[in-house]
């Protein structure tokens, strides 16, 4: 009798900690949260059986802070989330237990949650075959594209797929940055034998962000020799990028050989109509129901990638939780406007160097130089990061206005200024106020 109340108290906290979430933190509520199953309360520890063991890492390591929270405001007690699995909830990507595992997969990241269309067709075939037949279908596969594309989610769901069909397959996935540090890290320790035996004993290896060992001639030369182990023992080797293998810069000629051996499949901005797709797939994920003319709102709104998209739909959510758990137009507007879409952004880029040029005291003559000292490499870096975002320019012409630089130059330069961007808030700060000084010539009437 009292495990069975024990039961039911658990089962009627679990609802109200659902609630709490659901009202103070909705963009993290996800619909197969509707799989987890409370088990115990007792001890101060709640107890939450996942559906699999790619739920219960993911639970564990990106939302215990959120549902600790929540347990324990509506007990006002103490309280800590303890998820586990039961028996037979399938497989999860091995953890190696240390400072060097850096991804965990999500459980959104499926194969049926992906959104097919023009943009991404050829990569999704591509790593759905992989997941088929690792290491025979195509090998090595080669993801590349910008920014938010989605290629994350096709690495992540090829390696839930492999572990579906292959509970026990050795699947290693990891950062490039990680790569990097774990290889810096064993170097200085003179322990490169446990560093090689980590990465050349695997079934699958999927690095994302390859380019990041772009200029690290130490790094690609290990990876050279970690990446011809695997390829001639049939290992499966799937890697992303943002620009194709010819366009990384400063990477060895032999890499690129390799990387162009297998398939190379681009991952391009999504049309309007997989957009529409993407948004209503995104919503449901979050148990979201948006009327048709908000989804084509947002679609139109939001023209870059899959992960503003989200970025709008989190927004949206925001606001009409303010009013009333109402989603419509006006919520919508609200909500996004002040997204100005990209065929409306009509920025010159001659006012952005101008603002650039004032802002930093620099002469544009040095922008246009040769000159690599950072004071006026910063700026220049500046000016090719906005020109891509606030203009039409092609890679190739932002680097035209600049001394005919290559557009492997301008992709560096964003990649650098977006980095910054993220890492440093003073660095964000001076963006921002730049930002603010542009005036786009759309008519004022939008």
């Amino acid at each position: 009798m009292a495990s069975l109340n024990a039961a039911a108290h658990a089962q009627a906290v679990w609802k109200e900690v659902l609630e709490y979430i659901s009202r103070l933190h909705g963009s993290w509520v996800r619909q197969w949260f509707t799989e987890l199953t409370p088990v115990d309360l007792s001890g101060g520890i709640l107890v939450v059986r996942a559906a699999t063991t790619i739920q219960q890492q993911y639970l564990t390591g990106k939302c215990r802070d959120i549902f600790n929270e929540a347990a324990q405001a509506v007990t006002g007690n103490l309280v800590s989330v303890n998820f586990v699995t039961g028996a037979g909830a399938g497989g999860g990507l091995t953890r190696l237990g240390d400072a060097y595992d850096d991804v965990i997969l999500s459980p959104d990241y499926v194969f049926d949650n992906f959104v097919q269309g023009p943009c991404n067709r050829l990569a999704m075939v591509a790593c759905a075959a992989v997941a088929e037949k690792p290491g025979r279908a195509y090998n090595p596969l080669f993801i590349h594209g910008g920014c938010g594309l989605g290629k994350t989610h096709l690495l992540q769901a090829t390696c839930q797929d492999i572990l579906q069909r292959q509970p026990g397959a050795r699947i290693l996935y990891l950062s490039c940055d990680t790569f990097i540090n774990h290889f810096m890290d064993c170097v200085q320790a003179g322990d490169m034998a446990e560093f090689r035996f980590r990465y050349r004993h695997v079934d699958v290896l999927v690095i994302d962000d390859i380019h990041f060992l772009s200029r690290r001639d130490r790094t690609q030369e290990e990876f050279f020799h970690t990446f011809n182990t695997l390829f001639q023992a049939n290992k499966q080797i799937i890697l992303s990028s943002d620009a194709s293998p010819n366009e990384i810069p400063d990477m060895e000629d032999r890499l690129v050989s390799r990387f162009n051996s297998g398939l190379v499949a681009r991952v391009d901005k999504p049309c309007y109509e997989t957009r529409i797709a993407i948004v209503s797939k995104k919503a449901r994920l979050r148990g979201i129901t948006l009327p048709d003319d908000v989804v084509a709102y947002i679609a139109k709104r939001v023209e870059s990638n899959t992960r503003e998209l989200e970025g709008a739909i989190t927004k949206i959510q925001g606001y009409a939780m303010l009013n009333g758990g109402k989603y419509d137009l006006d919520v919508a507007r609200s909500a996004l406007g002040d997204i100005v879409p990209m065929s409306e952004r009509q920025i010159p880029i001659q006012q952005i160097i101008e603002v650039v040029v004032k802002f930093y005291n620099v002469r544009l003559a040095d922008l246009q130089s040769k000159k690599r000292h950072k004071s006026i490499a910063l700026p220049r870096q500046v000016c090719m990061y906005l020109a891509r975002q606030k203009t039409r320019y092609s890679l190739e012409e932002i680097g035209g206005y600049f001394g005919g630089r290559d557009h492997t130059t301008v992709m560096h330069a964003i990649r650098t200024v977006t980095e910054q961007r993220t890492h440093n808030e003073q660095f964000a700060g001076q963006l921002d106020r730049i930002e603010a000084t542009l005036t786009p010539l759309q008519a004022q009437s939008a």
